[in-house]
């Protein structure tokens, strides 16, 4: 680009452009965080040096070499032969890079003909993972992920050792997915470690991970799960296209980012992919057809395509007898639909002129203070506030902190009436049916939902809870995700996958694949 502007500008425009060039070179050698130039801006060509001058010269201008006290850069003799050993500390495994290091400076000039580079990485380098680049810029970045590199004096290309050792967390069971009995392993942040977890249980030579690279800045890693005999390869396609075509500066968030990035619905409230930290799950999905995506430092993987039931599944059921599993799905959508529908139907019946005959019990004994409606959204403000608290206490106050949310704050809100008991009772049962949803993400989006109903029986009556109820089934019958109907297999009516959705049936019935995936293979049963 300024090659460009200075032909533009003429000779004198020309010199200009090399005295500025020249002072900010200057400006640089002299403090290199106070520069404010672009990588964009910068005169390195992507083609590697030939000597190990130029290289140590290019690095710094590069990735900060002298500055940075990570990046260790290391000159050394190989064959009589000058090199350079360009790591990143804190990435690498210093046992294999001390044996690489030691196999190399062992090597003598007659051991490196003819061909000094073919010897180095066949005979020299005592490693699986090898690699050779004649891109610098991708030798940059491969030290920036935990490799190796092995400059070569007189030689374009340069030589990568696989020598990552990120540092992780042990393998725990997810916070949010726990079950009674069953495995209680998890994912974690390091990429290579959550795809293990997955080999480890489908050891099918079909199961593929294709690794993308997202990020102007971070480089972040994205693998892309699928096996390939049963996951529709149109749905492959346009998954590994969108990520493709993700332009971001980074994904410091990691999968979330990337999730808006690739379903383009900034404002639904609900879940449009299914997350899980569980290995078995994972596994599960995969061989309904599903299509998975994990996000480097992310321990939270994405299952596409997800329908609204797919997040009201959990694998407590599967590991319990098919009539347990049964009972706790029901349990389960019942305490989903008392989440959504309690409040506002109890708050239509008490504002009815004369109540139904049997339902005389319901409303508060005695007026309160401040109206129904108002009460009802302070204490859906004040839950959220409590568990935006509870996230935010460390773990030994966390005691204290109920203390006083329940008894300084609730039971003195309701002996003064600011509140009703009764207010307090339904809203503590729709919270529990809340808290009971198994995905994270729609009980948030049903809590909005929820609050919605209130506020429209509460200003417009029995006619606007009817429409805003409309409204939002609407809403969700018109959403999609990766082409698959998120209602599906309510909408459109799909009898015997709804059958699916409401019994837990044995493993031995299950016979077919979801037809949701459009899998390729429809069968679950082998011939």
């Amino acid at each position: 680009m300024a090659d460009d502007k200075a032909s533009d500008s003429g000779r004198s425009g020309s010199s200009d452009r090399r005295l500025i060039d020249e002072a900010n070179r200057k400006a640089l050698e002299r403090d290199p965080v106070s520069t404010t130039r672009r990588e964009s801006e910068w005169k390195q060509t992507s083609d590697i040096p030939k000597s190990v001058a130029e290289i140590r010269k290019a690095l710094q201008e590069k990735m900060g070499l002298d500055v940075s006290f990570d990046v260790i850069y290391r000159e050394m003799t190989v064959g009589g032969r000058d090199a350079a050993v360009l790591v990143l500390n804190g990435f690498v495994n210093d046992v294999t890079v001390a044996t690489v290091l030691h196999r190399l400076s062992l090597a003598r000039e007659e051991d490196l003909r003819p061909s000094v580079l073919q010897t180095v990485v066949r005979e020299l380098i005592p490693h699986a993972q090898v690699e050779v680049t004649s891109d610098f810029d991708e030798a940059v970045d491969a030290a920036l992920v935990g490799q190796l590199v092995l400059f070569l004096g007189h030689e374009e290309k340069a030589v990568l050792v696989d020598t990552r050792k990120y540092p992780a967390r042990s393998v725990d069971e997810p916070d949010l997915e726990r079950v009674v009995r069953g495995s209680r392993d998890g994912f974690v942040e390091t990429l290579l470690t959550n795809v293990t977890l997955v080999r480890r249980r489908l050891r099918d030579p079909r199961l593929t991970f294709e690794v993308m690279r997202v990020g102007e800045r971070t480089k972040t890693h994205i693998a892309v799960g699928y096996i390939r005999d049963i996951a529709d390869p149109d749905l492959v396609r346009a998954i590994k296209r969108r990520i493709a075509e993700v332009k971001v500066d980074g994904l410091p968030v990691a999968e979330k980012q990337l999730e808006e990035s690739l379903i383009r619905q900034s404002w639904n409230p609900f879940p449009n992919v299914r997350y899980s930290e569980r290995p078995d799950v994972v596994c599960a999905h995969l061989l309904e057809g599903h299509v998975i995506v994990f996000v480097d430092t992310s321990p939270s993987v994405m299952m596409l395509p997800s329908t609204y039931f797919h997040h009201l599944q959990h694998a407590e059921e599967y590991r319990q007898s098919p009539f347990v599993g049964t009972y706790l799905r029901w349990v389960r959508y019942f305490g989903v639909l008392v989440s959504l529908f309690l409040l506002p139907l109890w708050f239509l019946v008490v504002h009815m002129p004369v109540k139904p005959e049997g339902l005389e019990f319901l409303g508060p004994a005695k007026p309160g203070k401040v109206p129904l409606l108002l009460q009802f959204v302070l204490i859906e403000l004040g839950i959220d506030l409590m568990r935006m608290a509870a996230v935010h206490t460390p773990s030994p106050l966390t005691t204290a902190m109920g203390l006083v949310a329940a008894i300084l704050i609730g039971e003195i809100a309701v002996k003064t009436g600011l509140f009703n008991n009764e207010v307090i009772l339904m809203m503590s049962v729709a919270a529990v049916g809340m808290f009971a949803t198994p995905s994270y993400e729609l009980s948030l989006g049903n809590r909005i939902v929820r609050l919605s109903l209130l506020l429209a029986a509460g200003f417009f009556g029995a006619c606007g809870f009817g429409v805003a109820a409309a409204v939002w089934l609407t809403f969700l019958a018109t959403r999609r995700s990766y082409g698959s109907p998120y209602l599906w297999p309510f909408i459109p009516f799909n009898f015997r996958a709804l059958v699916d959705v409401l019994l837990r049936r044995p493993v031995r019935l299950q016979g077919d694949r979801p037809s949701v995936t459009r899998p390729v293979d429809p069968s679950r049963q082998p011939s």
